[in-house]
């Protein structure tokens, strides 16, 4: 098990749930029309009723953020274009026999339901005082993390970083490690994988029409509601509040030399040509020395499957651990049994610091006293048995900036990597886009 335990995706569309949640009850929806192909992507198509719900969804959700709406079209375009992205996804997803059993999914809701302060029959009440059925937002749920496992498994476990790139992230980013963040947004103008010239020279005139617009006056977020063909356009292009080191280095290069609400010339990539506007700054102060607790643990992880359930691999970790009890080694039995790239060093964990592990296996191990063994435990991930070898306080501030450098350099390979993917999948995709057709 590596030391990714901590994902925010783990947190599974929370942000969808709140944002129905938040929506006010009775929100006014569209006429229904009647319902046609608006879309084929490969050998499904896509409605005009699955396209509306979508409409609605967003709407609801950008109205409750304050977020000025594009225009119909321009938003309807957008939404069909995530609509067929999604598709293409889930049928390779398919194809590949990727799957979220029940129980998954109930863990998942149930975690919603918690981080509303709500019970299971609360949460179901609420949704379906804002129009949302129990059957619709389970689909919801059971998607989202269906292309969650997806991404990990296609982008995010191939992203590889070496202790040379560490290294030169921490010499090239002196300010990596202040508390200061950034409030960016931007425009992407999206390009084709290997374009041709012709094609360049079509992306740097819109580029040039976007600037001209820019230049005259009009709002940002309205531009790039419209113009850009990022999945974050509809929300004016917004990143939110980000320390530089979590966004892509031309971003990062491009936001040091800006000054709240300047916007800078556009920037080329392999994604397409891309301008960035410094929205707001804040904070500042450099992180001080750390000391803290760390654990040194070791575990056996029993993933779940199509052929082996959760009662099972419950079930199978229980009498591995009387055997540990009965005096078993469990270093052996890790080596024999664990599913996790720890299993060659008998399940050892090193020393783990607060907040490397999901909060369920560090619950359970914090728990444990030195040379304990816990009961089953399960977590994302799978099922663990965790035994604890020692504690101690130790000072962690250059452990943590390589560690916290090596984090921020994941995500943003991942991100990149995703967006390639993503187009690339797109590109090799059968579509009919039918909008605007009599």
């Amino acid at each position: 098990m590596n030391r990714l335990f901590s994902r925010s995706r783990l947190v599974l569309a929370i942000g969808l749930s709140c944002a129905v949640l938040a929506s006010p009850a009775g929100a006014a929806t569209r006429p229904v029309d009647v319902d046609r192909i608006v879309a084929v992507v490969n050998n499904e198509v896509i409605t005009q009723q699955e396209l509306r719900s979508r409409i609605d969804q967003t709407v609801r959700q950008l109205k409750r953020q304050n977020v000025e709406l594009p225009p119909d079209d321009v938003l309807e375009r957008q939404l069909l274009e995530r609509l067929i992205v999604e598709r293409a996804q889930l049928q390779l997803a398919r194809e590949t026999s990727l799957r979220v059993d029940d129980a998954t999914l109930e863990r998942a809701i149930a975690r919603i339901a918690e981080s509303n302060k709500l019970g299971i029959d609360q949460l179901r009440a609420a949704l379906e005082r804002d129009g949302v059925s129990w059957n619709q937002f389970r689909g919801q749920i059971r998607t989202e993390i269906l292309l969650t496992r997806l991404r990990e498994r296609e982008v995010d476990n191939k992203i590889v970083v070496t202790d040379a790139e560490v290294d030169n992230f921490l010499a090239s980013n002196p300010d990596a490690f202040s508390n200061q963040e950034y409030l960016l947004s931007h425009i992407l103008i999206g390009a084709p994988e290997r374009p041709t010239p012709e094609q360049i020279e079509r992306l740097r005139g819109r580029a040039e029409a976007v600037m001209a617009r820019l230049r005259g006056g009009e709002d940002f977020g309205r531009v790039a509601a419209e113009a850009s063909d990022a999945p974050d356009a509809i929300n004016g292009g917004s990143l939110g509040w980000r320390r530089l080191d979590r966004v892509p280095a031309l971003f990062a290069d491009a936001a040091r030399d800006l000054k709240p609400g300047e916007t800078s010339q556009p920037m080329r990539s392999a994604a397409g040509i891309h301008i960035v506007k410094l929205m707001d700054r804040r904070g500042g102060d450099v992180a001080a020395a750390q000391t803290l607790e760390q654990t040194r643990a070791r575990h056996i992880l029993i993933k779940t499957s199509e052929v082996l359930s959760d009662a099972e691999a419950e079930a199978r970790l229980q009498g591995l651990r009387e055997r540990i009890v009965n005096g078993a080694d469990f270093g052996e039995l890790a080596k024999a049994s664990s599913a996790d790239l720890s299993a060659a060093k008998g399940g050892d964990l090193g020393w783990v610091n607060p907040g490397d592990t999901v909060p369920e296996f560090e619950r359970a191990m914090n728990a444990l006293k030195p040379g304990e063994v816990s009961p089953p435990v399960h977590s994302p991930f799978g099922w663990h048995l965790i035994q604890v070898l020692e504690r101690r306080m130790q000072d962690v501030t250059d452990e943590r900036k390589r560690s916290f450098a090596r984090a921020a350099l994941r995500e943003r390979k991942a991100e990149q990597a995703y967006e390639d993917w993503v187009r690339q999948l797109r590109d090799s995709t059968y579509v009919d886009n039918r909008l605007g057709r009599e």
